[in-house]
């Protein structure tokens, strides 16, 4: 339906509407909208909020600087739950006699030629007092009053009418004709860990130690328990564990993925099941319900969230392979088709079939994955889910959130951009990405502008490294290869990941052009000495526990909406600013892209997306250092792989208004609607 004013690409939206956008709780999620009208007359809207209590407040929305006729508002959601919002658009006829008035007088024409003009402006100001309360009505009516006395010369009399303070009663309770509501639109709010969070992927397993001879040793979940201090430590939030359940004994792989194990070969611990038990059963070694919650006691007292991996997959020996064959793919000679991505073959692993017998397997599946709720659990990485149907995932999150609302899930899903942004449309809170396979300036920047531009419906973790991936980028770039990576990771995105190892500068592959781990821990148990490669200073965990803390003082990594590139001089440099729009924290970062050799060049400060003026000195303070200096626009950098691959620079702050506007700035033409 057309309505008496114009309003049109109305955002955060997804999917024509259909489908929530995305926000955690505290974060500023930015509205918008186009709103026009006939004629010359002002038009205003207004951003209406209705909490998920039913509770509804307005804020009014403000022209946008850098693109004519659209409108903007911010909100900071103060609670989980689906909020709702509409824009509301209205003839301001306030600013509509502000700019005849200004402009007659300013043209030299007097109280005779104004006298219509302040006629209707005592109207105005009359109608204004009446709707506003207390003393703000009482301010509008002595305008009102300043308006009609013609013993005042008119200039004085509508300056009455434009002081500040005026305007800001005026901005508090408008003067609203014509209204036209807008379409109502929703914002599925989770808590805060869904957008800030830091995750370090290790193995239980492999926290045993070794034995007197050298030989590794299977951690239990007491070794596991003492293996988190360390990992709280460093400043993560999440600690995540691969499959916890007993492993296949059918098809086992054994070292390097060999298909001719040897006894001792502990598997994939993602070739899930065996006659021990299936999903929701904890490997024997491991330890069983009461040792794991005692060590999931001490992860909750270290402040560590404890993620655990889905993976809807079986053992050839997984109960379900005899007891619900109908939960897979039985081929003409009736076995079981095992899982393949060509060339790679999984003889491990069955895949699951969710056409077979639908209801049974998906009330199988939520029996599953509520025990480990009930467990305590409210984070999961999901293994493959674009190998699974999306309606079967909406119907999963879907039910679980309507009892367990807090229960977050990652999408490892390494696939198509729209198999991604429909995974995350369908519920799940983060996702990973292809951050690993982006290394030159021209990638990052793209990659970064795209992660903004879908932040109402995706959020990016950042995972430096997985089990699966060692990119080339690691195997022959040395050190400051793995922190240029995490500095990237961990200012690009509020949500980042390490998998263990990667503070040792693990990086040799199985076989040249492999990106897969020689000896890689998804076959064997990997004990690390992390305190002998600390004391010998060869461990990156200093540096990462640096950016974790930086991250957590500096709002502005804390957002995944704003991000603007500036211009260096060198492709090897890559410079950056984020500023958060609610408290005006604003960081700049300089990345060395070059792990062997030092890079220098000048970086041109874009001073309007930091809230500067142009030509503007100002200070700033490396909070990797301490070290402190005095910018302005053109500033020289030089980054060694030997001393430091990178500035994380703290600016002054951003006015609120400025901030709560570069939110704005950069408006990207790519569109992941359908």
């Amino acid at each position: 339906m057309i309505g008496r004013f114009g309003i049109d690409d109305v955002r955060p939206q997804v999917s024509g509407r259909t489908l929530p956008a995305k926000a955690v709780v505290g974060e500023v999620v930015p509205i918008s909208a186009l709103a026009w009208r006939e004629g010359h007359d002002a038009v205003a809207a207004t951003l209406v909020i209705t909490q998920p209590d039913g509770e509804q407040f307005s804020v009014h929305m403000q022209p946008e600087v850098y693109r004519p006729d659209y409108v903007h508002a911010v909100f900071v959601p103060d609670a989980p739950g689906l909020w709702r919002f509409r824009v509301d658009v209205w003839s301001d006829v306030m600013a509509t006699w502000r700019n005849a008035v200004t402009k007659k007088l300013q043209a030299g024409q007097g109280e005779a030629e104004l006298a219509n003009d302040i006629a209707h402006g005592v109207d105005l100001f009359r109608a204004a007092a009446a709707a506003a309360p207390n003393r703000d009505g009482a301010a509008l009516a002595e305008v009102a009053e300043t308006l009609a006395d013609s013993s005042q010369p008119v200039a004085a009399r509508v300056d009455a009418a434009l002081d500040d303070d005026v305007l800001d009663i005026l901005d508090a309770y408008p003067l609203r004709e014509h209204i036209t509501r807008g379409p109502v639109c929703d914002i599925l709010v989770e808590r805060r860990a869904a957008l800030v969070n830091s995750w370090y992927e290790l193995f239980p397993r492999s926290t045993g130690g070794v034995d007197d001879t050298g030989r590794p040793v299977h951690g239990t979940w007491e070794t596991t328990a003492r293996a988190l201090d360390r990992v709280a430590a460093m400043g993560f939030d999440t600690v995540y564990f691969p499959p916890i359940h007993p492993i296949g004994e059918v098809n086992r792989k054994g070292r390097n993925n060999s298909l001719t194990p040897e006894e001792s070969d502990v598997g994939s611990p993602w070739a899930v099941g065996s006659a021990a038990g299936g999903h929701d059963t904890f490997h024997p070694e491991l330890g069983g319900e009461d040792e794991f919650l005692a060590m999931k006691a001490h992860a909750d007292e270290l402040g560590l969230e404890i993620a655990l991996d889905f993976a809807l997959q079986a053992a050839p020996d997984h109960p379900w392979a005899k007891e619900h064959p109908e939960f897979f793919t039985v081929l003409a000679d009736g076995t079981i088709a095992y899982a393949e991505n060509p060339p790679k073959k999984y003889q491990d692993i069955y895949p699951l079939n969710f056409d077979n017998a639908p209801d049974a397997v998906y009330a199988e599946i939520y029996r599953v994955l509520m025990y480990w709720v009930n467990l305590g659990i409210t984070t999961f990485r999901v293994d493959n889910p674009h190998t699974k149907p999306v309606n079967f995932w909406n119907w999963l999150i879907s039910k679980v959130h309507e009892t367990h609302p807090e229960v977050i899930f990652l999408a490892e899903a390494f696939t198509r951009p729209p198999r991604m942004y429909g995974l995350s449309k369908a519920g799940f809170s983060q996702s990973y990405t292809h951050f690993t396979w982006k290394t030159s300036k021209e990638e990052l920047t793209d990659f970064a502008q795209l992660l903004v531009d879908v932040s109402d419906v995706s959020r990016p973790n950042l995972f430096v490294n997985t089990p699966d991936i060692l990119h080339e980028s690691l195997q022959t770039g040395g050190p400051a290869a793995f922190a240029i990576r995490a500095t990237l990771a961990a200012t690009l995105s509020p949500l980042w990941g390490v998998y263990s190892g990667f503070e040792l500068y693990e990086h040799e592959p199985v076989s040249p052009g492999s990106e897969e781990y020689l000896d890689s821990e998804k076959y064997e148990l990997r004990p690390r000495d992390f305190a002998g490669a600390l004391e010998r200073g060869q461990s990156l965990e200093p540096y990462v526990t640096l950016l974790n803390s930086i991250r957590r003082d500096n709002r502005a990594l804390q957002q995944l909406r704003q991000i603007h590139f500036h211009d260096t001089f060198n492709d090897q440099i890559i410079a950056y600013s984020k500023v958060d729009p609610a408290s005006g924290n604003a960081v700049f970062v300089v990345v060395n892209l070059d792990p062997t050799a030092t890079q220098e060049t000048m970086v041109h400060v874009d001073p309007e997306a930091i809230g500067l003026n142009p030509g503007e000195s100002f200070p700033v303070r490396d909070l990797i250092t301490g070290g402190e200096y005095t910018w302005s626009t053109d500033n020289f950098v030089r980054l060694s792989p030997e001393a430091n691959v990178a500035h994380i620079f703290r600016l002054p702050d951003v006015a609120p208004r400025q901030a709560e506007q570069l939110g704005f700035r950069r408006i990207s033409d790519h569109d992941y609607r359908p």
